[in-house]
C-alpha cells in the first residue's frame, strides 16, 4: 500500500512528500495523521535540523477533496459534530506543525490551493517553482478557512494582502508570492528540490538545541511583549551556553577550522 506521506532522510535533513498525485495531493485523513507522526517523530531526534515539506508529481497539495466535500453536503452531521470533527481533525495538524521544533521549508511545486496554501503557510519557510500557484479559495465553494489559514496566511503575507487573497479567492502565482513575501525565493521547477536541499542542509549543519531553541524564541516572541521575550531569550541562553555544540563553536573559531557538532 502506498503510503499517504513518504519520509526519507538524508543526513540531517528529512524530506516529507505527500503521495497522493492522482488527487493532486488533496488532503486526507491518511495525509494528516502521517504527517502529525512524523512530527512526534522529528521532535523526538535531534538528528533532524531541517524538514521539506512537498508534494509528489504536478501540485503541492489542491486543498480538500472536493467530490468528497460535494457527496458530505447530502448529509452533514448537527453543527455540534462537525466543530467536533473539526478539532479532532484537521485541526490539529496546524497545531501540530506550530510545534514542530526543526525548522520546515515548503517546497511548493504546482497548486497550493485552499487548505494546500493554509499547509505552505504554516511552514517556516516557503521555496516555490515557477509553476506554484497559491489561492486561498474558500469562498469559491462557499465556506471559511477552517485549518488555521486566518492565523497563519496574514503572518505571512500581511493582513491587507490576506484579505485580498481571501475575499476574491485569486490564484496568485509564483512571482506575485514572492513580491508578497509569501515565499522567498522562486526557482526553476526541475531546480525546487535541489534549491530547498541546499538550504536545509546549511540549516542542519547548525547546532541542533541552539537551533531549535531559535525557532521557538522566535515563533513565541510574535505573541509576547518585548520583557516576556528576553526573559525567554536569557533562560534560553543559559541552556545553550551549557551544550557541547557551544564549547566546540567557540574552539573552532579560536583554532580556525570548522566545527564538527555532536548534537548536546
Amino acid at each position: 500500500m502506498t503510503e499517504a506521506v513518504s519520509y526519507e532522510q538524508d543526513g540531517g535533513v528529512v524530506t516529507l512528500t505527500l503521495n497522493d498525485p492522482e488527487t493532486r495531493n488533496a488532503l486526507s485523513p491518511a495525509i494528516i495523521d502521517a504527517l502529525i507522526a512524523y512530527v512526534d517523530r522529528i521532535n523526538a531526534d535531534l538528528g533532524v535540523g531541517c524538514v521539506i515539506l512537498t508534494g509528489a508529481g504536478k501540485a503541492f497539495c489542491s486543498g480538500g477533496n472536493v467530490k468528497k466535500i460535494g457527496e458530505r453536503t447530502a448529509g452533514l452531521p448537527a453543527p455540534a459534530d462537525i466543530r467536533l470533527g473539526y478539532g479532532h481533525g484537521v485541526q490539529r495538524l496546524p497545531a501540530a506543525l506550530y510545534n514542530l521544533e526543526a525548522p520546515l521549508i515548503a517546497a511548493v511545486n504546482g497548486a497550493a490551493v485552499g487548505v494546500g496554501c493554509d499547509l505552505a503557510a504554516m511552514c517556516d519557510i516557503r521555496l516555490a517553482g515557477t509553476s506554484a500557484r497559491f489561492a486561498e479559495s474558500f469562498l469559491r465553494v462557499g465556506l471559511v478557512s477552517g485549518d488555521g489559514g486566518a492565523w497563519f496566511l496574514p503572518r505571512a503575507v500581511g493582513l491587507s494582502k490576506a484579505y485580498e487573497m481571501t475575499f476574491t479567492g485569486d490564484f496568485v502565482d509564483a512571482a506575485q508570492a514572492l513580491a508578497t513575501g509569501l515565499v522567498s525565493r522562486v526557482v526553476d521547477d526541475e531546480r525546487l528540490l535541489a534549491e530547498a536541499m541546499e538550504l536545509a542542509r546549511r540549516i542542519a549543519s547548525q547546532p541542533r538545541h541552539a537551533l531549535r531553541l531559535s525557532k521557538r524564541l522566535i515563533r513565541d516572541s510574535q505573541r509576547m511583549d518585548l520583557a516576556a521575550s528576553l526573559e525567554m531569550a536569557s533562560s534560553m541562553q543559559a541552556l545553550a551556553q551549557h551544550t557541547s555544540d557551544h564549547r566546540e563553536a567557540m574552539a573552532a573559531i579560536a583554532e580556525k577550522r570548522s566545527p564538527r557538532y555532536e548534537g548536546h
